[in-house]
């Protein structure tokens, strides 16, 4: 359950940026007016309808778009990182849409009363989108209406709307790696976060190396480089490895190549203070002792720094200290006193 609470909280972070959940509607939602959509045309409502609703959870997200010479719609997307099919969720987008109409028929009236009441009076449309990246096929029903038993005797009165489901299983690492953006990694870390795909992180084209530092802003990519640690550290993967893959989207490859250097350096000074001590005792198996004591020592030290400094990251973006507690594994006094 560890790694599905990291990538749930992970994709919260990324679908909080504007200009991530831009290249994630351009790139999985195939309507051509949502190819024009930019990041500056986003506004997120998640805080106003999520809590709202009896099953929320922190990674659903509801957007306003409001494109230039267009009218106003709406985004729902949720994201099911659960190992089981939600078979509700056509239900809990019905919820959702409810409660978006529903504040913008009493925006109309604050604005104009009796605006609703007329015949020209129209409701936005509201886009309902789940991304899905669990091991398990897609089998829920994805129209409310083959949710509804007696649905052929009642057909007429029962709403017929269907949500877009983005399976990121339907999409090989190649069709990824074509976007060629902050996302697209963010995506391919998710399809190959175990140690089978190990070969595919280590041994991506350089062409798409370099399209991810030209199409990554410096204000996202110590961000994405803190979230790729994460995530590929709770799979399993070896910490120095998971850094160097991490770091593939940092524009400033000196600030991270220090760290991962002071990190490899702790360990040699921890190795050469336990193999000082193992020559003070004068015997072999000090000597041994000495540098295992001084290789793990180093180890930690280095590995205790990595979380700090991806604690802080996440505090500056407001995340929970129980959710930053639960991705790195630092205390709440350690997190609470960054």
């Amino acid at each position: 359950m560890a790694i599905h609470k990291a990538a749930d909280n992970s994709f919260k972070l990324i679908f909080d940026d504007h200009r991530l959940f831009s290249q994630f509607i351009r790139n999985f939602i195939n309507i051509d007016i949502l190819k024009g959509v930019n990041p500056e045309d986003i506004e997120d409502l998640s805080e106003r309808f999520i809590p709202l609703t009896r099953n929320s959870r922190d990674s659903d997200t509801v957007k306003r778009i409001n494109l230039k010479g267009s009218a106003s719609f709406f985004v729902i997307a949720i994201l099911e990182h659960e190992s089981q099919v939600n078979f509700r969720s056509s239900f809990k987008m019905l919820e959702y849409i409810y409660l978006v109409l529903d504040a913008w028929e009493k925006e109309a009236e604050k604005e104009d009363p009796g605006a609703s009441m007329r015949k020209d009076f129209k409701y936005p449309p509201v886009l309902p989108i789940i991304f899905y990246d669990g091991k398990h096929p897609w089998t829920a029903e994805k129209n409310f209406f083959d949710k509804t038993f007696l649905n052929t005797a009642f057909e007429k009165y029962i709403p017929k709307f269907e949500y877009d489901l983005v399976n990121l299983n339907d999409y090989s690492e190649e069709d990824i790696m074509k976007f060629g953006d902050a996302l697209s990694f963010i995506l391919l870390i998710d399809k190959v976060r175990d140690n089978k795909g190990k070969g595919v992180l280590t041994q991506l084209p350089p062409d798409y190396e370099e399209k991810l530092r030209l199409h990554i802003p410096e204000n996202l990519s110590k961000l994405l480089v803190d979230v790729v640690f994460c995530l590929l550290d709770k799979s399993g993967f070896d910490r120095l490895e998971a850094r160097r893959v991490a770091v593939m989207v940092d524009k400033d490859r000196k600030e991270y190549g220090g760290m991962f250097e002071a990190v490899i350096e702790s360990i040699k000074e921890g190795q050469q203070e336990a193999w000082d001590k193992g020559l003070l005792i004068g015997r072999e198996e000090g000597l041994l002792k000495g540098r295992e004591e001084g290789l793990h020592q180093g180890r930690e030290q280095g590995t205790h720094e990595e979380k700090l400094r991806t604690a802080a990251n996440f505090k500056k973006l407001d995340v929970s200290t129980e959710v930053i507690a639960q991705a790195t594994g630092l205390s709440i006094e350690e997190i609470e006193g960054l």
